[in-house]
């Protein structure tokens, strides 16, 4: 089968004119052909280009071939940029953020090729089919329906695998997670303290052994990354250290609406050193009428309020928005006003890529229980950049933080390790470290940019389905509609979209849970999705599309019933 596709591009100029082929149209010389022909309006916006000139100067050219491999291709007459430039083989379904290619293209060329709608749950197979990464779901457990306890097993069949699309908020257990905590409590029972300094995870060094494991994830070097303690501790102590306040610096900037653990956490530490903290809490809110923040009203403040900051801390992925912040300009921006920038990656971290040495970042903190599968209360992450190595000290110690070649003299003379490893406090638990690797392992199989790029296309394919089925139609004001709030550029998000309803939300996530869905409800009007590219399939989206679809029907059936007999 062949496609001729004509992707036309516009701005507030005129439509460009018809392409003719030898002086016929495309979609005559297509029809003749015997071929499909489509028509896409694109703006240059999508795109991430000005767009230079006008209407008239600009000439398209398209080179259309068989339904295989379709290369387009687009020229510019006079001396400005090249709008696009890409080529784009639909047999193969990589996605890059970078690239200008929007996921709906992938989705809507697959589906022309198989000759099916994009919503047809034949692109689903198909998708998954060519996924590299499947076969890194068979390394998890997936729950079945019958086993979670909010099921109607009246409603669905209970031997089916779960929709499991709550991965930001506790990841899936990886199978060999009990193997490896059976074989260090098996040592436990058979050797006592010798497992200490014996076996393949000597207990005194386990989470050294799975260190190099999880620098790939954040981009740092060796040095820069601690496992220890759990995310909120950690912050602390990066702060007792980072928080220096002066009578010139003593702000602290976050987003509003952080999660409680780091708002918590700025709170105490402005109290600790007994400032106010109404006039020391910076937070940022989005403007009047949107849900997300824009990263120039980001760095607007920071111009503006930065020679009074002391330390600049954000979300890597906000929790509540999915909102994916711009790491590297934020650093760049706080660190030129002279303030200290760190970062909580918990929703970021196993989720999207991260360079945090190359981009210079201060310092970060982490938990691993959500992307990367490590069981709730898992042992945490953090940072700090090598820089700080000699400037940046522990305020509290712990034996842990001592040099390990002479931690053993008991001399108590401290011989403090360098960067966070002085910030260690205590032996690591060994059975967090289990469960930790198990994962950790997994992610080992392939690369933070192999699993980004299914991820981009994974949750673009939800945004589509959603998009189609669910847009607000303003000519039905009785059609239910979901509103996304997370941002649309796939450079501004990861896996997760978070979603509104006109329906009441606890209906439909009551309903959801029924049918054998896991996902999660935040007050005060937000359904989280995250679709995790490690396990989840795009069968799982087409699955999720059409259970949505169910929980809808009931629930604005249940509210027109109470509107009812409230009637009476």
């Amino acid at each position: 089968m062949k496609v001729y596709h004509h992707l036309a591009f516009a701005s507030t100029a005129a439509f460009p004119p018809p392409l003719t082929i030898k002086g016929q149209s495309l979609e005559a010389r297509a029809r003749d052909c015997g071929c499909f022909f489509m028509q896409r309006r694109v703006f240059a916006q999508e795109f991430h280009h000005p767009l230079a000139g006008t209407a008239a100067n600009r000439r398209v050219t398209w080179l259309c071939c068989g339904g295989e491999r379709m290369s387009f291709i687009h020229k510019v007459t006079s001396n400005t940029k090249p709008l696009l430039d890409v080529k784009v083989q639909l047999n193969d379904l990589k996605m890059d953020p970078s690239s200008p290619v929007l996921p709906a293209t992938i989705l809507e060329q697959t589906a022309l090729r198989l000759g099916c709608s994009p919503t047809d749950e034949k692109l689903a197979f198909r998708l998954d089919q060519e996924d590299e990464l499947k076969h890194l779901r068979e390394c998890f457990c997936i729950p079945k329906v019958k086993d979670l306890p909010p099921t109607d097993l009246s409603l669905v069949d209970g031997e089916e695998s779960c929709v499991y699309f709550a991965g930001n908020s506790l990841g899936l257990q990886p199978r060999k997670v009990k193997t490896y905590l059976d074989e260090e409590l098996d040592k436990w029972a058979r050797t006592g303290v010798h497992g200490h300094f014996n076996g393949e995870r000597p207990w005194a060094l386990a989470d050294e052994c799975i260190l190099d494991l999880m620098t790939e994830l954040v981009g740092a070097k060796r040095h820069e990354v601690a496992l220890m303690n759990g995310l909120t501790v950690n912050l602390h102590l990066q702060m007792l250290s980072f928080f220096k306040p002066t009578p010139r610096r003593y702000k602290i900037l976050l987003e509003a609406r952080a999660f409680p653990s780091d708002h918590y956490a700025v709170e105490s530490q402005l109290r600790l050193h007994g400032l106010d903290v109404e006039k020391c809490m910076l937070m940022i809110k989005p403007r009047e009428g949107e849900e997300t923040l824009r990263i120039e009203d980001i760095l607007a403040v920071i111009e503006k309020e930065g020679d009074s900051i002391a330390v600049i801390l954000f979300s890597g992925v906000q929790y509540y928005t999915g909102q994916l912040f711009d790491i590297p300009r934020i650093t760049k921006t706080g660190q030129e006003k002279g303030c200290f920038v760190g970062f909580d990656l918990a929703h970021a971290v196993g989720n999207v890529e991260l360079h945090l040495h190359d981009w210079g970042v201060d310092f970060a903190c982490w938990c691993s229980y959500k992307y990367l599968n490590s069981g709730a209360g898992g042992l945490a992450g953090a940072y700090i950049h090598e820089k700080h190595s000699q400037s940046i000290k522990p305020v509290l110690i712990g034996w842990w933080g001592h040099e390990f070649k002479t931690r053993f003299l008991m001399e108590n003379k401290l011989q403090l390790s360098e960067g966070i490893n002085g910030f260690r406090l205590s032996n690591p638990p060994i059975l967090l470290v289990c469960a930790l690797q198990a994962s950790l392992e997994v992610f080992g199989q392939t690369t933070m940019k192999a699993l980004r790029r299914k991820s981009v296309l994974l949750t673009g394919y939800l945004e589509y389905l959603i998009k189609h089925y669910y847009n607000e139609d303003k000519t039905n004001p009785e059609k239910p509609f979901v509103k996304i709030i997370t941002p649309s550029r796939i450079e501004e998000r990861g896996c997760q979209l978070t979603l509104s309803f006109s329906l009441p939300i606890k209906s439909v996530f009551k309903e959801l849970e029924k049918r054998g869905v896991a996902c999660d409800m935040r007050e005060p009007n937000a359904l989280r999705v995250a679709p995790v590219p490690l396990y989840n399939s795009f069968h799982d989206v087409h699955r999720f599309i059409e259970i949505l679809g169910s929980a809808i029907t009931s629930s604005k059936q249940a509210a027109n019933n109470t509107a009812l007999s409230g009637s009476y």
